[in-house]
């Protein structure tokens, strides 16, 4: 199938003075970071219970920590209005540079921050605040950059570009668990649990300032502002439809990525009884491959089409869920890694599409907006809870739960999905 070169006077291919190469890395960066601190707040959920929300009860001090977590995503609904608002009005690039500024204080800082035991109750406190703040530049930072990429890609390559800021996020996951193998296997447990997993919170100032620097230089070199935006109340009145389908089709992005590579190391510690060095080292060969899935899965999406592509992964995520996780819970590093290598690779090929086919469903004046509200609606709700209901669930019912509500999800996105425009073929909305 042949595509033919999209043409927009609005939004060029690329701003001058700014190479290709840098364009995708200023896109990703911030990615980068954002995941890199959320996974290290999953894998190190243990300890950052353990000192902020101390209890008796080391379930309740780890739920609380997740509860922690899920509440930082109460913020970016909010941070997806302001920073789409930003990105419609002025420049996605203006809207870029903002929201990497307001990421870089809460990663460094989680890894400064005293514990309960130093400052009482001020740091609970705290530890939300910067969880607040996360979120709000989290609810600009991924669906303005996949935005961004997509509008400034060639005909035919939009889901190839588009899957760049996502490679982004997983780049981030991986670092974030690697740094937290290589500390597990170079620190004693109890010098890790007492304080080495601050180090890599730490170690985030120097993704954060190369970003910082990036963006300065891209948004200097911004020459071109989209259209006037709509109000966000107008945007949901006009394009409810549109948010609808995407915030559905979006679910099984949101569920799978935070179980596989987010929730999954603590079910492999706590539930199946792995070691942690064990566990980081199948997490980061999981991300190592979804790495490769994702661009693979954007590049394919611009020849098949979104709907097939996400439609496949759907129905296996459905089919494979269960199977998997029996697989995980035979106890082996070998089992383990490859129940999780399974689920990876699946959510990996439904996420690659996905961010092409979200910024399609718009049409460019609102599509900043849009694409913010109906993703971070999408993650807010079901993407950063999963980790707090998946044990939850477990606590309650079975060890099990979480296979099945990856299922649920599965199981709506697809009907989403049915419901979804081909548009790979088809120019951007004006």
């Amino acid at each position: 199938m042949a595509f033919a070169p999209l043409k927009s006077s609005q939004h060029p291919a690329s701003p001058s003075g700014i190479s290709p190469g840098r364009l995708i890395a200023a896109g990703l960066i911030g990615n980068v970071l954002e995941w890199y601190d959320f996974s290290l707040y999953g894998y190190f959920a243990p300890m950052i219970g353990h000192y902020f929300f101390p209890s008796r009860n080391s379930a309740t001090s780890l739920i609380a920590a997740f509860a922690v977590f899920s509440l930082g995503f109460v913020t970016r609904p909010l941070g997806a209005v302001l920073f789409g608002y930003i990105g419609d009005r002025y420049s996605r690039e203006r809207a870029l540079t903002l929201s990497i500024l307001a990421m870089a204080l809460p990663t460094c800082t989680t890894g400064l921050l005293p514990g309960y035991g130093t400052i009482g109750m001020i740091a609970p406190l705290a530890m939300l605040g910067l969880r607040l703040t996360q979120g709000l530049s989290a609810g600009g930072e991924y669906t303005t950059s996949i935005v961004f990429l997509v509008e400034r890609s060639g005909g035919g390559r939009r889901g190839l570009m588009g899957s760049f800021g996502l490679l982004g996020s997983l780049a981030g996951g991986m670092l974030g668990s690697g740094l937290g193998a290589l500390l597990a296997y170079l620190m004693a447990p109890a010098t890790l649990f007492a304080w080495g997993w601050r180090i890599p919170f730490i170690l985030g100032f120097a993704p954060a300032f190369f970003g910082i620097m990036l963006r300065r230089q891209l948004a200097a070199h911004a020459s071109v502002s989209p259209p006037t935006p709509s109000t966000i109340g107008h945007i949901l009145l006009a394009q409810w439809r549109c948010v609808l389908l995407v915030f559905g089709f979006e679910l099984l992005e949101a569920v799978g990525f935070y179980t596989v590579f987010i929730y999954l190391t603590t079910y492999l510690t706590k539930v199946v009884g792995l070691q942690e060095r064990q566990v980081f080292t199948i997490n980061t060969l999981c991300l190592g491959s979804a790495l490769l899935v994702i661009p693979l899965s954007g590049w394919l999406s611009d020849r098949m089409g979104r709907r097939p592509l996400l439609l496949l992964a759907a129905s296996a995520a459905a089919l494979f869920s269960w199977p998997l996780f029996l697989l995980m819970r035979r106890g082996s590093f070998v089992w383990a890694l490859l129940g999780q290598l399974g689920l990876a690779i699946i959510v990996a090929l439904y996420e690659g599409s996905a961010p092409a086919a979200a910024t399609e469903a718009f049409p460019a004046a609102v599509r900043a907006s849009a694409v913010a509200v109906a993703f971070n609606l999408c993650m807010t709700l079901f993407g950063g809870t999963t980790p707090m209901v998946a044990t939850v669930l477990i606590a309650h019912s079975t060890v099990m739960a979480p296979a099945l509500y990856l299922i649920v999800a599965a199981l709506v996105s697809a009907v989403a999905v049915l419901r979804l425009p081909e548009t790979a073929a088809a120019p951007l909305a004006s």
